[in-house]
């Protein structure tokens, strides 16, 4: 049985670029890093103890060898129990933020990486 999602593969043009997004902007931690002869992969969270991960990985050299994959972003919920000081905190970072919408779920908005990849972040207390 399947217990709790581990780790979600992130393929992006620029790895190094990337982990800085993640890490100096949005705040995420870098949990490892990894060189397999010529695969890289940056696993970056949160938090140190966060039980899902991001896996960053080399998106040209991914589609070389498995050229079967979905290399598409995948589309991620994150949570935050102040969205509004996060809001305030990513566009003081000229990161590309959507507008704060009201949804019957909670309050959610948008944001873009370097690479124009959307995620979205929904307040939950």
């Amino acid at each position: 049985m399947i217990n709790k999602v581990g780790q979600v593969m992130l393929y992006v043009n620029n790895q190094d670029e990337a982990k800085g997004f993640w890490t100096e902007k949005v705040g995420f931690s870098v949990i490892s890093e990894e060189n397999n002869g010529e695969m890289r992969w940056i696993e970056i969270a949160p938090t140190k103890g966060a039980e899902t991960s991001i896996v960053l990985h080399n998106m040209e050299l991914v589609a070389k060898m498995s050229p079967e994959l979905n290399l598409g972003t995948p589309s991620l919920m994150f949570f935050s129990e102040n969205i509004d000081e996060l809001y305030t905190d990513l566009s003081n970072k000229n990161i590309k933020v959507g507008e704060i919408v009201n949804m019957p779920s909670g309050r959610v908005f948008n944001f873009a990486d370097n690479e124009e990849n959307y995620f979205a972040v929904m307040e939950k207390k």
